[in-house]
């Protein structure tokens, strides 16, 4: 269930995404870049970048022929220039970060004017969640170690360790959250809706969610730039 929940957030994604054909795509957290050919794909896009931390997993998608940057995207972007992209995309990637600050606005520095940003994260207030907290277990989604994902028996792999840098989930959001962050740095949601609903399997889960978005597994958000957006003199 774990997976094919995992299967319909991709396909909730692809469907939110409007097409853009020719267009400039970057995936942030692009990994082996697989999941970012067939987004581009999707939208059409003829040339296709990625933002990768891991080396090894870097190469393995530059051997997909992605333009790849290695770099943390907790840090500025410096190697694209203002209002390059006309889409971005992200998903499972903003968990992972500490600085989703700054994630937020390279995100609208980078975008194009027309662009737009599809984002997609846990849902920290997703019924699967609540119900861990209400018997006493540790969400999900929330880690508490930097080495071991502990605190929820019914967690899809059991006890395990982090086997690399970057597994780690460090800031976890509700929906109001997230598009609260977005807003804050100049981007205007389009589109919220959610994917997933625990317990439930995806093809039943699909209708709930559309229902009741605020309590899906993950969420599914479009924004675009604001286009009068000042802020602390930016």
């Amino acid at each position: 269930m774990f997976r094919s929940t995992e299967d319909e957030n991709r396909r909730v994604i692809l469907e939110t995404m409007p097409r853009r054909p020719g267009g400039r795509l970057l995936d942030l957290g692009c990994g082996d870049g697989a999941w970012t050919l067939e987004v581009a794909r999707h939208v059409g896009a003829s040339d296709f970048h990625g933002v990768e931390m891991i080396e090894e997993i870097a190469s393995q998608a530059r051997a997909r022929h992605i333009d790849v940057l290695e770099a943390d995207l907790s840090e500025p972007l410096d190697g694209y220039e203002d209002g390059s992209f006309d889409v971005i995309h992200s998903n499972q990637v903003i968990e992972h970060l500490r600085g989703t600050d700054c994630f937020m606005q390279e995100i609208r520095r980078l975008l194009a004017p027309d662009g737009y940003a599809l984002i997609s994260t846990n849902n920290l207030s997703s019924w699967h969640n609540i119900l861990s907290l209400v018997v006493g277990w540790q969400p999900t989604p929330c880690n508490v170690s930097d080495c071991v994902n502990i605190g929820n028996p019914l967690n899809a792999y059991g006890d395990y360790e982090h086997s690399c840098r970057g597994q780690t989930h460090l800031r976890v959001f509700t929906a109001k959250a997230l598009t609260a962050l977005a807003r804050y740095h100049g981007l205007r949601p389009l589109t919220e809706c959610s994917a997933g609903y625990y317990p439930l399997p995806p093809n039943i889960g699909r209708h709930l969610a559309r229902f009741d978005r605020r309590h899906g597994a993950y969420l599914v958000h479009l924004y675009e730039r604001e286009p009068r957006f000042a802020r602390h003199g930016r």
